[in-house]
């Protein structure tokens, strides 16, 4: 079904604004007019003219409205909020980890991407999602209960409870049905690079080579990378007066051991510690290739401008056609079109969690990892397996979790091979168990053996690892309760999809009714009966790798009957991820038409989106250097990795 897509009105704080010619007008004006905001010029000299950088944090983009789509902006709604009573409480329904135990528990059975998408899916993805949104956080705790005695609980937890807070609410919401609550953006909405810069000169001072006193004119245009790779909290000395950056896992309050980037989350998992290198190498690159004739600031913002541009064309041109998302043409830059992230996109129809495979394997020979290297690779969980010559690495996910310092052991090109190599996991309603259940643990100091701490989930757990629950796909539900999002059938209304009137319409299956004998705590119901491959071959139960189908004792839609009884109260979350995929995509029908709906806005919403940057043509034409790199190219002109030449990476084994 092909999804229409109509610019909406677009609204400020709530107040639409026409999209009149006068807009237009000043946005045409603004080309040879003075710039909006003086900060943002970057001064000219014989060798480049004068000309308007991107502000860091995304204001002044839109020259009628100067904050919209920046961070600290409110996320932008498609449909009404959906709270309990109308105003902040969160919908009732049942217990998120209760549905994830039953909808999103894969019980260690891999299922893999049915059109081979590499890893690369889910890595580029999160990579994009750490310049487009990062929800402000709260202090209101919104814990979800855990029952040790659920027969399908087979997890540890000591606590009794997922530890959750709510974001906070948008200052000034939340007062009325008329104003109810809404969130911040912590981040721009624009594919910008703000991943790699961050929001503010401070965080961009200390992040390029040159003191930090204040003034950008007495830095180097580079950014500062030891060894080639990512500086650390304590590279300038203390810790404490470096960026604030997330913490969590094993650099748990050790700020110094955290490698430092534009976005506090650079450290969350090691594919994306590595795309953050990736990225401030091609940075540097382009630094040198440019004459000594600029002041270091061209330099820096000329190196900026091509990165973002970078981005934008990978995201538009590789990422969204290789996971099925077929954009119409574009038409320019549209001062009327909102750019803001929508809360709808950011709590349910982006969280694709269930791309993200369990492990990365990466090769390499007896050359490439010195035996003291190797044994310090074992010590933090990752398993070795030495062939003769040959070496495979295997890092489990939760050893992968808050853990910078494995990317300069392991080192950057052989990870970003690995990425390539093998395709992710199928995106559908089952989740991973290391995300499922141990998001971001570390093994605990009483445990006996560490080193069964980070293979299997269900051993590590067995083993006396963990006392505590953390479960991805519950707290996205919960989210998506926290932020007002409809229920399934509400939301795709929202995007003009027709309601689905059974369980089974949701889910493609032919039968909504659990096994003779069985009920929804029957722990046989999620048993797998047969896998296939790509081919539709048989594999066998409990293999690891070549199945992306899987059949169960239970139909999801059987399952999801017994929990929510009626299906208008099912989750947007749950239902939207229950759907089958569209052919030739990796998305269902609804996300497919939320991720269409939010990479159009955020497309022609940008006034420096690629095709309407001005400055880009005479970068290519000054210097010869062009932002219209494939993701293959920048990693091949940055690392040692062996891509083949004109390989698509998002394909697994093109690499």
């Amino acid at each position: 079904m092909r999804v229409e897509h109509r610019h909406r009105a677009l609204r400020v704080r709530g107040v639409p604004v026409i999209c009149c010619a006068l807009v237009v007008l000043a946005s045409a004006a603004f080309a040879t007019a003075a710039y909006a905001d003086s900060s943002n010029v970057v001064p000219g000299n014989g060798a480049f003219p004068t000309f308007e950088a991107r502000s860091l944090d995304g204001t002044n983009n839109n020259l009628i409205h100067p904050n919209l789509g920046a961070a600290g902006d409110q996320y932008d709604r498609v449909g009404p909020a959906a709270y309990g009573d109308g105003i902040s409480s969160q919908r009732t329904g049942p217990n998120a980890r209760y549905v994830s135990n039953r909808i999103f528990n894969d019980v260690g059975q891999n299922i893999f991407s049915e059109r081979n998408v590499s890893q690369w899916g889910w890595v580029w993805g999160q990579f994009i999602d750490h310049t487009l949104g990062l929800a402000n956080g709260g202090t209101e705790d919104d814990n979800i209960s855990t029952n040790n005695n659920d027969p399908l609980e087979t997890f540890r937890n000591d606590r009794g409870f997922i530890a959750m807070t709510r974001d906070a609410a948008a200052p000034g919401t939340g007062t009325s049905r008329f104003n109810p609550r809404q969130q911040t953006n912590t981040t721009s909405s624009f594919i910008s690079a703000f991943q790699v810069y961050g929001p503010t000169v401070a965080r961009e001072e200390w992040l390029r080579d040159g003191p930090v006193d204040g003034n950008l004119g007495n830095n180097a245009a580079t950014l500062m990378l030891p060894g080639g790779y990512l500086p650390t909290g304590n590279a300038r000395g203390n810790p404490a007066t470096a960026p604030t950056m997330t913490l969590d896992g094993f650099i748990t309050g050790n700020p110094g051991a955290a490698a430092e980037a534009g976005d506090v989350r650079a450290n969350e998992n090691m594919a994306l510690t590595t795309m953050q290198t990736l990225f401030a190498r091609e940075h540097n690159r382009i630094v040198g290739l440019l004459p000594n004739t600029l002041t270091s600031q061209q330099k820096f913002e000329i190196a900026r401008r091509v990165v973002g541009a970078e981005e934008q064309f990978i995201t538009y041109t590789e990422f969204l056609p290789d996971v099925g998302v077929n954009l119409p043409a574009y038409t320019g830059y549209h001062p009327g079109v909102n750019p803001e992230e929508d809360t709808e996109f950011a709590t349910v129809g982006y969280r694709a969690h269930s791309m993200i495979h369990g492990e990365f394997e990466v090769e390499g020979t007896t050359s490439t990892w010195s035996q003291a290297t190797l044994n310090q690779l074992q010590h933090l969980g990752v398993e070795i397996n030495v062939d003769g010559s040959d070496v495979e690495l295997t890092v489990p996910l939760n050893a992968a979790f808050f853990n910078p310092s494995l990317v300069p052991l392991i080192g950057e090109g052989p990870l970003l091979d690995a990425f390539g190599d093998e395709p992710e996991y199928n995106n559908d309603e089952q989740i991973d168990n290391t995300l499922r259940s141990l998001l971001f643990r570390v093994p605990s100091p009483t445990t006996g053996d560490p080193s069964q701490c980070f293979s299997d989930p269900i051993v590590a757990d067995a083993a006396g690892c963990f006392q505590q629950l953390q479960d991805l796909g519950a707290i996205d539900l919960q989210r998506g309760r926290d932020h007002g999002i409809p229920t399934y059938n509400a939301l795709r209304a929202e995007y003009g999809l027709p309601p689905k009137n059974s369980f089974t319409a949701i889910t493609g299956e032919s039968s909504d009714a659990l096994p003779a004998g069985s009920t929804i705590d029957t722990p046989s119901i999620l048993d797998f009966v047969s896998l296939k491959d790509l081919n539709g071959n048989p594999v066998p139960i409990g293999a690891k790798d070549g199945a992306v189908q899987g059949t169960r004792r239970s139909t999801l839609a059987s399952r999801l009957k017994a929990i929510y009884g009626n299906v208008n109260n099912v989750d947007a979350f749950v239902g939207t991820f229950s759907e089958p995929h569209v052919n030739g995509s990796e998305l269902g029908e609804t996300n497919r038409a939320i991720w269409t709906h939010q990479f159009i806005e955020t497309r022609d919403g940008d006034r420096f989106f690629y095709l309407n940057d001005p400055v880009l043509p005479q970068i290519q034409a000054k210097f010869g250097i062009t932002y219209r790199h494939t993701l293959e190219q920048i990693i091949n002109l940055n690392s040692n990795a062996g891509v083949n030449a004109g390989a698509d990476v998002f394909f697994a084994g093109q690499g």
